[in-house]
């Protein structure tokens, strides 16, 4: 029999509700043939606060597992073996905090650090461009990794402390050149940062480069996404060798895992998506000299909400089929020499190098920021325009949308997804208080004054992980860490990227201009709109685009970007006279969060209209109408054209009324 290639390690990510239940599902899902754990984390985990602080409200547990001690470490890989498991954690700016609670959970069962296999994923630049999960500014977020990364090579060997991840720039509408480019732009970045810092010697400096590992996206354009993957591969080898002197090929190897495209999931006719993510693996697996060494899945439903242990295995068995019943695995690279092939990487490489110049040519990816965001969101701009226009089809979205009945989702499509019950942030809440109450109070101080002295510190020898480490021991927590270090290093709100629109929409938007045009004229003031993600969701990439495509029509727009308060949002609706606020908010939240936006408006005397767009179910739509929002939108309403006519209905009557009175 044809001997056959080792297979890449099959992920689902996951973890939702409370550490207990979400090491039930891991357990779950590594009896099904699972090979390595990809971990979620809440929002609060995410951006550092504790279940119990006000800005969690409404977010624990929602979208991924609440780890506020290692109490919950514990839990969460309970029965789980450390010294032997691949484990991965999308985690960026409390990656150290997290890492940390990992270190301290294996030493606390014996199991030699130098043995842990798996990955923080730590790319915080990708957090500024689309993800929205940032704390600190730039430069001590770079000081964080790079700390991360100096410990990593002289104590956990094994460890990828960095995933550079181009997953989310592809999210955000980053072409395949662009995600090509600031994925490298990033990780040369951390890696002259790190040669620079006097952390690692000169010699180690290959071991530092070998540890370097990339989280890449893959949309349904396969064969495009393999040429890109190719090129990667290539440009990354190059970089290795000329820029840092690698001379090991092993340690040049692009070492990357993947998830495939989230973007292009549709709610309608969602069982398209099973397809979809069939053809997309595809891009990352057919070509053996650019496979990806560890593959994660989305689930089909999840443009409906949060998907189930079903509906995980499901992407689980895609993998396992190819890998296992096809003979994918028994031959070599099947692109080798071809001039298709060849002609495309050739394409994409050039185009690559080119925006990698440039980016290079403005200070790095850390110093660009601000514009590279505008060019994803003028990239996501063209993007959508293309669809709602139909040059590019979307099967069962602008094309193809006649539809029997799916037995997949019930009629209002909430027995296809898993919700979170909502006494899990009670739970959580009177957990963390437990916890403080039964720790060393004296131990937790002495490892924070010691973790901001080290915040403070440019000495070579002090890192941060030890005293993170020393409070992860102590019984510290995640908000306890991230408030120390916001103490030391601030906070930041990064740029929104939501500047000039797009030149042509078409003769729907041309009409939008003119109704705009006539409220202009009619009682002096332009519509305007107020776009808002209260909580702590960072997902902004629909929030741009209604702002763009609004002021494309002629609305005044204010957006102020993301993670405001209601408070804060009622503030600015009333401060900015808005005609609408528009809720923008992903993470489930959306019925603990809007009613609040609602009842500050009417409290303030401010009339705006509320609309909200989100992954929202049907129920859940009908009763934040009953709470008085006017209009509520999902993934199905793709045509920006229809939402904003919408809102300008909302404010045309009204406008009629004053007109009218005078």
């Amino acid at each position: 029999m044809t001997e056959r290639t080792k297979p890449w390690v099959m992920r689902t990510y996951s973890g939702h509700s409370t550490a207990v239940r979400s090491n039930e599902l891991y357990r779950s899902n590594l009896a099904k043939g699972q090979t390595g754990l990809s971990i979620a984390f809440d929002l609060p985990t995410q951006t550092g606060y504790d279940p119990d602080d006000p800005a969690a409200a409404g977010e624990v547990g929602k979208v991924g597992v609440p780890v506020a001690h290692l109490g919950h470490m514990r839990q969460l890989l309970d029965g789980i073996p450390l010294g032997s498991m691949n484990t991965s954690m999308t985690i960026n700016a409390t990656a150290a905090w997290l890492w940390a609670l990992y270190i301290a959970l294996a030493e606390e069962q014996d199991v030699d650090v130098a043995t842990l296999q798996g990955t923080t994923q730590n790319d915080i630049v990708k957090e500024y461009l689309s993800r929205g999960t940032y704390i600190y500014a730039p430069e001590p977020s770079k000081r964080l990794i790079v700390d991360m990364i100096a410990y990593a090579v002289n104590h956990v060997g094994k460890w990828n402390p960095v995933n550079v991840c181009s997953y989310h720039l592809q999210e955000a509408g980053a072409t395949p050149a662009q995600e090509i480019a600031y994925a490298l732009a990033t990780a040369i970045d951390i890696l002259d940062a790190v040669r620079d810092s006097g952390k690692v010697d000169p010699h180690q400096m290959p071991t530092v480069v070998g540890r370097i590992s990339f989280f890449v996206n893959a949309g349904v354009r396969f064969i495009e996404e393999i040429a890109k993957m190719r090129a990667f591969t290539a440009m990354w080898d190059e970089i290795c060798r000329s820029r840092y002197g690698v001379q090991d090929p092993s340690l040049r190897r692009f070492r990357y895992g993947v998830q495939v495209n989230s973007l292009g999931l549709t709610e309608q006719q969602a069982e398209n998506n099973v397809q979809r993510i069939v053809l997309e693996m595809l891009g990352v697996t057919l070509s053996a000299d650019a496979r990806a060494r560890a593959v994660q899945l989305p689930a089909w439903n999840e443009a409906l909400g949060l998907p189930r242990p079903w509906d995980q295995q499901w992407s689980l068995r895609m993998q396992q089929v190819l890998a296992f019943e096809s003979d994918l695995l028994e031959y070599p690279d099947i692109f080798a020499g071809s001039q298709v092939m060849e002609a495309k990487v050739r394409e994409l490489t050039n185009a690559a190098q080119g925006e990698l110049d440039d980016v290079l040519s403005l200070g790095g990816a850390f110093n660009a920021i601000e514009e590279l965001k505008s060019r994803l969101v003028a990239s996501q701009s063209h993007r959508v325009a293309r669809i709602e226009s139909g040059e590019q089809i979307v099967v069962g979205v602008n094309r193809f949308t006649e539809t029997a009945p799916s037995p997949l989702t019930g009629e209002d499509g909430i027995d296809s997804i898993l919700t979170v019950d909502p006494s899990v942030e009670r739970e959580m809440i009177d957990d963390v208080t437990a916890w403080r109450a039964g720790r060393d109070h004296t131990a937790v101080r002495d490892a924070l004054v010691e973790l901001v002295r080290v915040a403070r510190s440019d000495a070579a020898e002090d890192n941060i992980m030890l005293p993170t480490i020393a409070l992860a021991k102590a019984g510290g927590t995640t908000g306890e860490w991230a408030n120390a270090l916001r103490d030391v290093f601030g906070v930041y709100r990064a740029p929104t990227g939501v500047g000039s629109g797009i030149a042509e929409r078409g003769e729907a938007f041309a009409a939008l201009v003119e109704r705009s045009r006539t409220l202009l004229e009619t009682r002096g003031a332009p519509p305007k709109l107020l776009v808002a993600k209260p909580g702590l969701d960072g997902h902004s990439n629909g929030a741009e685009q209604i702002a763009v495509a609004a002021r494309d029509a002629g609305f005044e727009v204010v957006y102020q970007g993301i993670r405001l308060s209601p408070e804060e949002i009622v503030a600015a609706a009333r401060d900015e006279d808005v005609d609408i606020v528009g809720i923008s908010i992903l993470s489930g939240s959306h019925l603990a969060l809007v009613p609040r936006v609602v009842l500050g408006l009417a409290q303030a005397g401010v009339e705006a209209k509320v609309v909200v767009g989100g992954i929202i179910p049907d129920a859940d739509a009908a009763l934040l109408r009953d709470e008085g929002v006017s209009a509520v939108y999902t993934p199905k309403d793709f045509s920006l054209a229809t939402i904003v006519a919408d809102m300008l209905d909302l404010i045309e009557p009204v406008s009629d009324v004053a007109v009218g009175a005078d």
